[in-house]
């Protein structure tokens, strides 16, 4: 492998030269930055990361910690990490908890050894019904700086990507109410134990509050098994007066469509269906579902760059960022 000694040899210059020339500095010339970069190019040469790591005493490597990534809005949270962390020449090493607990304690004891200069995370299940987040704590308080997206745990104080959980939902319920003339609005959820199912679930309650509408509930259990279509058809085909849906997780919605087109509603002309989702969970029913879209991309990239910028200062201001959600209407409603 190529050295920086053995390239300084072979231009006739000083390491100090070659290195500077390699990151770009100001104090070299473009003459020589072009020699440089062109005689590494060709050698091959790849800076030693170890060496760079004990000088710096920064690994320029994010540790992204995630509950899941089944679900599309956490795969795509990671796309738009990955591509931010490389714009800025850092890579990222990724860990699921699995939603537990012990998981989500393991990556980060392991990674907080010296191998990532900071985390990214979304809390697990397990650690936000617990209320346990003393590791989080303690991972903070070792000077590595955490993010934390979507999933939040409100009194730690760190930097935090949030969507507008309880203003998106508020908003698609007004819709369905308003525009859509629905008054038995049905909420499907299997993350109510959740910070972010409850802020929807509060959303939801407080448009039906204001125009003086009863809340109906289907909870679901936390996790999606072979049960889940039986008990919405059942639900539904025992509650006949259900004239809207609201899904506020990334998969009920199209079960309940499927499910109501099972029983014989028109939708939307009996029913209304809105759910969560991204721009391709459109393409997944007949007739296509009608979302809130979440800027998963925007949130990862939004994610990586805020914790890189307090990665290179300690110092800086801590922040909450809301990332605005949309309503995009389809097919499964009237409007």
């Amino acid at each position: 492998m190529t050295t920086l000694k053995e390239l300084a040899a072979l231009l006739n210059i000083s390491i100090s030269t070659v290195s500077k020339a390699l990151n770009d500095s100001h104090e070299i010339s473009d003459n020589t930055k072009n020699r440089v970069n062109e005689l590494a190019e060709k050698l091959n040469y790849k800076p030693n990361r170890i060496a760079q790591q004990l000088k710096t005493n920064k690994s320029k490597t994010i540790g992204v910690i995630l509950p899941t990534v089944t679900n599309p809005f956490f795969a795509e949270v990671l796309h738009g990490i990955e591509m931010a962390a490389t714009n800025s020449d850092y890579d990222i090493i990724v860990c699921l908890s699995n939603e537990t607990l012990h998981k989500e304690k393991r990556s980060l004891e392991l990674l907080s050894n010296g191998s990532v200069d900071g985390f990214i995370m979304a809390v697990a299940r397990e650690s936000q019904v617990k209320k346990q987040t003393d590791h989080i704590r303690s991972a903070i308080k070792s000077k590595l700086p955490v993010l934390m997206f979507d999933r939040v745990v409100n009194d730690i104080e760190c930097n935090k990507v949030i969507v507008d959980d309880f203003q998106s939902v508020y908003e698609a319920t007004e819709h369905l109410i308003v525009n859509e003339k629905r008054k038995n609005i049905l909420l499907v959820s299997n993350i109510e134990e959740l910070s972010v199912g409850k802020l929807r679930i509060e959303g939801y309650s407080k448009a039906l509050k204001n125009h003086k509408l009863k809340p109906t509930y289907l909870k679901l259990d936390n996790a999606i098994d072979v049960d889940v279509e039986s008990k919405i058809y059942n639900y539904l085909k025992e509650n006949e007066s259900i004239d809207a849906i609201l899904s506020i997780d990334h998969v009920t919605g199209i079960v309940a469509i499927n499910m109501a087109k099972k029983l014989g509603r028109n939708i939307p002309k009996d029913l209304s269906v809105v759910g969560f989702g991204y721009e391709h969970t459109q393409l997944l029913s007949s007739p296509k579902i009608s979302i809130i879209h979440q800027k998963a991309h925007k949130i990862g990239e939004m994610s990586a760059k805020l914790l890189i910028d307090n990665i290179m200062d300690e110092d800086l201001e801590l922040q909450t960022i809301v990332v605005p959600s949309e309503l995009k209407l389809s097919e499964s409603v009237k409007e």
